[in-house]
């Protein structure tokens, strides 16, 4: 008896994931069924799904094609034989959410929030917004790339607009040499095209030269772009390769790289949130499960390995300069920033999901790091105001509210700062904008 139990303790040290808690299997075999984001069903969402199957203790898990353009299955079986199916379909991710309405997908998938009016068709599955149902998994960033001697350094969102929809023709009219520019994009079926046009074009009302060279192949345009001293194009962070990746200007803000750290803040203006939308009424554990695998560490692991950007905090250095206010400068001299801004939702001053779920994050590191005790700062930003004490008022308050959620987790906090609507991340013309400016970062001794 005795050796029959050390060898199943043995037994779960090696292999937890074979008693994780088991799912049910229908008779049909299919599980899962996720619609949406072209970005997350191309190979995040089968990667996260392989992932699941595989800490159920599913046998032999792979991709099958499913015969149609941008789906695919993923096919395990049990150790009994039984065929178990996870099918995913990646067509765009409005179409997540209509599949939702016609009881077609038991997730969506989506690379952007939820629009109201989809919120209010979808209100019998239960708030489409609240902190259980709408789930970011993932931060994704794109990086403007040009020839590598280019001397062009940075541009902004503006300009960005303007040379993409063939406004801005030539390299002269930007103050560089070279001619026409020549203009390289992703193919409309891309995730990475849909980030650009939603974050660059879209809101300015513009649209995409027809003269762009369109690639189906990340690895394809970015070379090409290296090859061509006209060129000018956009890449998902990983595949900037040899190309040159130019910093990006929104509004007022410094000019950021796309530097992973700068993404995983949210800073870096051509960031954007990947989400999981969960129906409160759902009634498939695999919905939850997956949600739920999605935000732990081996799945956010499976994030960072298919080219995103993870939720995990972590410590970083800042290096100060003569653009930040004194008091900046000298808390970045003696403490480290955690990978992590705190945001709000709009036109309230509640912590929005994804502040929410980051809180434990926040929470965990200051614990494992004994940062408990008197070793956090908190910093609070604002968009601009007509009285800016009144904007350094409101950016103190955003922190205080950060604070009493930590303090709810047994934090002492060390100081409390507001800096108003100091050190911009993104322009002030739009909501969008606000709400990026109106943030709490995390510091740590």
């Amino acid at each position: 008896m005795l050796r029959a139990l050390l060898t199943l303790l043995f037994c779960s040290l090696l292999s937890p994931s074979t008693f994780a808690t088991a799912l049910p299997i229908p008779g049909n075999g299919v599980v899962l069924r996720i619609q949406g984001s072209n970005t997350i069903g191309a190979a995040l969402g089968p990667a996260l799904a392989k992932g699941l199957m595989e800490e159920q203790g599913l046998l032999k898990v792979h991709r099958e094609p499913s015969g149609n353009a941008n789906e695919q299955r993923l096919v395990g079986q049990t150790a009994q034989g039984q065929r178990v199916v996870i099918d995913i379909a990646a067509h765009g991710s409005s179409t997540g959410f209509l599949a939702l309405h016609s009881a077609n997908a038991d997730l969506a998938a989506s690379s952007r929030p939820i629009k109201d009016n989809e919120r209010v068709a979808l209100a019998a599955l239960g708030d489409l917004k609240s902190p259980a149902a709408e789930q970011v998994v993932a931060i994704d960033g794109l990086a403007i790339i040009l020839h590598p001697h280019n001397p062009l350094n940075q541009l902004n969102t503006e300009q960005l607009a303007r040379i993409f929809s063939g406004e801005i023709p030539t390299w002269e009219a930007l103050g560089g040499v070279g001619g026409p520019i020549q203009l390289y994009a992703r193919d409309d079926q891309s995730g990475t095209y849909d980030t650009f046009k939603d974050l660059v074009l879209s809101g300015r009302g513009k649209a995409l030269a027809g003269s762009a060279r369109r690639f189906e192949s990340s690895e394809q345009l970015s070379d090409a772009v290296s090859q061509d001293p006209q060129g000018i194009g956009f890449i998902a962070l990983p595949y900037v390769r040899q190309a040159k990746a130019v910093a990006i200007v929104d509004g007022a803000s410094q000019p950021m790289l796309p530097l992973t750290s700068l993404i995983a803040t949210e800073d870096y203006p051509l960031s954007r949130r990947l989400y999981f939308y969960l129906p409160p009424t759902t009634h498939n554990p695999w919905a939850a499960a997956l949600v739920r695998f999605a935000q732990s560490r081996q799945g956010q692991a499976l994030v960072a390995a298919n080219g995103f950007v993870a939720q995990t905090v972590q410590a970083m250095d800042v290096t100060a300069s003569r653009q930040m206010p004194e008091g900046y400068q000298a808390l970045a001299a003696k403490a480290q920033r955690l990978t992590v801004n705190f945001r709000f939702e709009e036109g309230s001053a509640s912590l929005d999901n994804k502040a929410r779920q980051d809180l434990s994050r926040v929470l965990d590191y200051l614990k494992l790091h004994a940062k408990l005790d008197r070793q956090v700062t908190l910093v609070g930003f604002g968009d601009a105001k007509a009285d800016p004490q009144r904007a350094a008022l409101l950016s103190k308050l955003r922190a205080m509210a950060v604070r009493r959620e930590l303090v709810k987790g047994g934090v002492v906090l060390r100081d409390i700062r507001g800096f108003g609507a100091q050190m911009p991340v993104a322009a002030n013309r739009d909501d969008e904008g606000r709400i990026k400016n109106r943030r709490v970062e995390v510091w740590v001794n």
